[in-house]
């Protein structure tokens, strides 16, 4: 049995699940959230918490174990708490500016690379150089981030370009002198 597939899932107040054949939807006071549950896995909700259950012993229906209920772990968490992921800019001349809808990045380029921002995520900009991903989906918020890191992202000689908070971008020597 897979470890984290048998943990249940706390219902926090206020994050109502419905369930249909194979879906189910997770309302919360952030938004609402659904997922298709893979076949060969079925939920249980009793006393405020969820249990995921797989109905074999098939490989793929205990790799789906754990990762459906990671993935419904996740939602709860989404409409409840939401998620965010922060950016910063490193270099001179390299800023972040919101123009409505759009994010509008100066990297060092001839041209300022505008991206935009989908629906249900929300950006933030603090000081030109930080930016933070919000939203209520996890996988979403990851990849928004991903791509605003992929316009330019940090190089080894001198650390310019767009890194994660916390990220440790590993530097190397310049050309010796000699």
């Amino acid at each position: 049995m897979s470890r984290i597939g048998k943990a249940p899932i706390p219902i926090p107040q206020g994050v109502e699940i419905k369930r249909a054949k194979s879906t189910v939807e997770i309302k919360g006071p952030k938004g609402i959230l659904s997922h298709t549950i893979p076949e060969g896995i079925s939920l249980q909700v009793t006393d405020g918490e969820i249990h995921v259950n797989r109905k074999g012993d098939a490989k793929r229906v205990r790799s789906l174990h754990g990762l459906s209920r990671t993935l419904i772990a996740n939602m709860v968490t989404g409409v409840t708490e939401g998620f965010e992921k922060g950016l910063e800019i490193e270099g001179i001349g390299y800023r972040a500016n919101l123009e409505g809808k759009n994010l509008q990045l100066s990297l060092g380029y001839s041209h300022p690379v505008i991206y935009p921002i989908p629906e249900d995520i929300e950006v933030v900009i603090e000081k030109q150089n930080r930016i933070t991903v919000k939203g209520i989906d996890k996988q979403k918020v990851g990849q928004v981030a991903a791509e605003i890191r992929s316009f330019r992202k940090p190089e080894p000689y001198k650390g310019k370009g767009i890194r994660y908070v916390g990220e440790q971008v590993r530097r190397k020597a310049g050309k010796a002198k000699g």
